[in-house]
């Protein structure tokens, strides 16, 4: 088990026992071999459910790791200056409120698992135990929706691609924990590519008319965490080691 702070949060994290889970393609050692060929479902799109985790907590820091160059509005400009002065000390995340649209698949300690079926496929965070419905069943967005913090999505696939739209969400959540913000004109489009068996790429799209003056895009690279399932994780701020403990 591994403590580790963060924030004004005590994090402990405790990895359930590995299990080699079936239908997995394995190497001669026994390993899952994350280079095989990418499954299918049986209408033989790719099948994009496993648990996945992000290798790599640069994202969740700053999404524009890379080097982007983002096209902030001043306003946005100026929102953000602040929450980096500040050391983003009011992101929601470091209150037990939700991550958004993409942090909380770039919390590289937690995974979230994929579940695909043809109507809908599910996202399931570890982390604080949210998650996400993308509808599949060919219906459009409702012609009211409540502002909520992981929107309602909808899916559709461009070849190989999942293309999950979505629309409705709130402005309280930042883009990554160095507090790039959003506003609630806020439409992100996530492009997913499962590669082959052990790794996911997802392009996020970023239109906001209200924080960038245009459209801009980042890509995140996914590894399967193979033979391990998500644990309960509860977050109440100084209290999260009870809960997971038990005690």
């Amino acid at each position: 088990m591994i403590m580790r702070s963060i924030g004004t949060l005590i994090l402990l994290f405790v990895q359930w026992v590995n299990v080699p889970l079936p239908n997995t393609p394995r190497t001669a050692d026994g390993k899952a071999n994350l280079t095989a060929a990418t499954p299918k479902t049986p209408d033989g799109k790719p099948d994009l459910s496993g648990l996945w985790r992000n290798p790599n907590g640069k994202y969740l820091d700053n999404i524009a790791a890379d080097g982007l160059d983002l096209p902030f509005q001043p306003a946005a400009a100026a929102l953000y200056k602040q929450r980096q002065e500040n050391f983003s000390k009011d992101r929601p995340s470091g209150r037990c409120l939700p991550h958004g649209i993409p942090d909380a698949m770039l919390v590289p300690a937690t995974p979230f698992k994929i579940i695909q079926t043809p109507a809908e496929t599910m996202i399931l965070y570890e982390n604080q135990g949210h998650f996400r419905q993308v509808f599949t069943d060919g219906r459009d967005f409702p012609p009211q929706m409540d502002s909520t913090w992981l929107g309602y999505s909808i899916g559709k696939w461009e070849g190989d691609t999942f293309v999950v739209d979505t629309r409705g969400l709130n402005d309280l959540t930042y883009l990554d924990d160095g507090g790039h913000p959003h506003s609630d004109a806020y439409h992100p489009v996530e492009r997913f590519h499962r590669r082959d068996f052990g790794h996911l790429d997802m392009e996020l799209i970023v239109d906001d008319p209200k924080a960038y003056t245009r459209q801009w895009s980042v890509t995140f690279h996914f590894e399967l965490f193979p033979d391990n399932e998500i644990m309960e994780s509860v977050c109440e701020n100084e209290l999260d080691w009870q809960h997971l403990v038990g005690k």
